[in-house]
């Protein structure tokens, strides 16, 4: 895929990026990456650039770098790994754009461990807030790294599969893949 991704308001402050679709189990992953990190894995669905805020002009000439280059190429790796069982954490620079508030839940996600759920209402404990559970849901909508940054291991507090952008089914089987990984069942 040749584009561009147009830096958004509050965007890692690059003028380098580098585009990479790539296949995989649950869909086909367009992975964004400027030289500061991976800014997005976005999904196939209509809406996408949007929900994240990472605009793709697929008319534009792409500007990449080798830096850029490589952290996408990293990221491709590193998610086929994963897919295929051989990986359970992701090594890689990110450069999310999003607000301080969105930016402190992310980081909250990554440190859910592999195989394992939590709940929104749990995540809001574990980022010092309790009463934040629906902030922090729309946080996580805003989640422009999916799988890397695992909001997938974000249940309802009754255990139910609720609201993921890559959808209920690419949800279940991300859980499911770790699940098998890990030994255990995890909803």
């Amino acid at each position: 895929m040749t584009a561009t991704p147009k830096p958004e308001a509050n965007a890692p402050v690059s003028v380098y990026w580098s585009v990479r679709t790539v296949a995989s189990p649950v869909g086909e992953l367009t992975l964004v990456a400027s030289v500061e990190g991976v800014c997005a894995v976005l999904w196939s669905a209509e809406g996408e650039q949007a929900r994240t805020g990472i605009a793709l002009d697929d008319a534009a000439e792409e500007k990449s770098n080798k830096g850029a280059s490589r952290i996408v190429d990293d990221a491709a790796r590193q998610l086929e790994e994963y897919f295929d069982g051989e990986r359970t954490g992701f090594e890689l620079p990110l450069a999310p754009t999003g607000t301080d508030f969105q930016r402190a839940a992310w980081l909250v996600l990554r440190e859910i461990d592999f195989g394992t759920t939590i709940s929104y209402g749990e995540q809001a404990r574990r980022l010092g807030n309790p009463n934040a559970a629906r902030a922090v849901g729309a946080a996580n909508g805003k989640n422009p790294i999916s799988i890397i940054v695992p909001c997938h291991r974000v249940v309802g507090s009754d255990g139910s599969l609720t609201g993921f952008a890559g959808g209920s089914e690419a949800k279940r089987w991300l859980l499911d893949h770790e699940t098998s990984i890990a030994g255990r069942r995890i909803v």
